[in-house]
């Protein structure tokens, strides 16, 4: 089992508040780790910290057996290989579908412009874009855009995707498309951590789910243990509300 993300005694404070303590987790290529607990419980800084754009106050980052340090290590190389998919979709409104997701890697990765663009093509139509190459951002649905956002996240080709409650932010009905596309994901074997509430999707998708609070790890387990038995009484009361 290679193991792709490792941290170690994590911690994260802004100004007086401890936002994550002594953080430990480890996340082996083509897991699907759900991260799951009320908000505030620092689900999103601690995934935010696997990418870099927060700086953690002590611990380490073991990125495929490499502790990176930002003070000696490039940011941006790290980067690339790890994906980031926001709550909000972030794209450029003032480029087609296609042209935000060829960007990065042409920019970036300085790959050309002929091969970017087959490339994004076949990633617009894994995500079930295939249809709207030409369409601008604003013609979309949330649901759409964040399927865009994904495509473009993946044209990176990132070892590992991070998902920050990415449907959190669209209406009901558009949920389902984007959790399908995740799936598809996970079944193709990328490694995943997504920040998420929905529970039924941690529960079938991914391989192991982790519980926090306030700042700390409570529980961690195979999906299905931590939903159908969970250990700790923080556990049990937090599921009982949710499920």
């Amino acid at each position: 089992m290679k193991e792709m993300i490792r941290v170690e005694k994590l911690n994260k404070s802004f100004g007086d508040l401890h936002v994550l303590k002594d953080i430990d987790l480890t996340v082996n290529e083509s897991d699907v780790m759900c991260l799951v607990g009320a908000s505030g419980s620092g689900k999103s800084t601690l995934l935010r910290c696997l990418n870099f754009l927060e700086i953690k106050d002590n611990g380490k980052v073991i990125f495929e057996g490499k502790q990176i340090e930002p003070k000696k290590d490039n940011l941006n190389e790290v980067r690339q290989q790890v994906g980031m998919v926001f709550q909000h979709f972030n794209l450029f409104p003032h480029k087609t579908v296609l042209e935000n997701v060829i960007e990065a890697p042409i920019m970036v990765k300085k790959i050309e412009k002929k091969q970017a663009i087959e490339e994004g093509k076949e990633l617009l139509d894994k995500v079930g874009l295939g249809d709207k190459y030409d369409v601008y951002p604003a013609k979309l649905s949330g649901g759409q855009k964040q399927r865009v956002a994904i495509a473009r996240a993946l044209a990176m080709k990132p070892k590992i995707m991070l998902f920050d409650e990415p449907t959190s932010a669209l209406d009901p009905e558009l949920v389902g498309e984007v959790l399908e596309t995740m799936k598809k994901l996970a079944k193709e074997g990328m490694t995943m951590i997504v920040v998420t509430h929905e529970m039924g999707f941690a529960k079938e998708v991914a391989d192991y789910t982790v519980y926090m609070h306030d700042g700390r790890i409570v529980e961690r387990g195979p999906s299905n243990e931590l939903f159908d038995n969970p250990k700790e009484q923080r556990t049990k009361d937090f599921l009982s509300k949710v499920l």
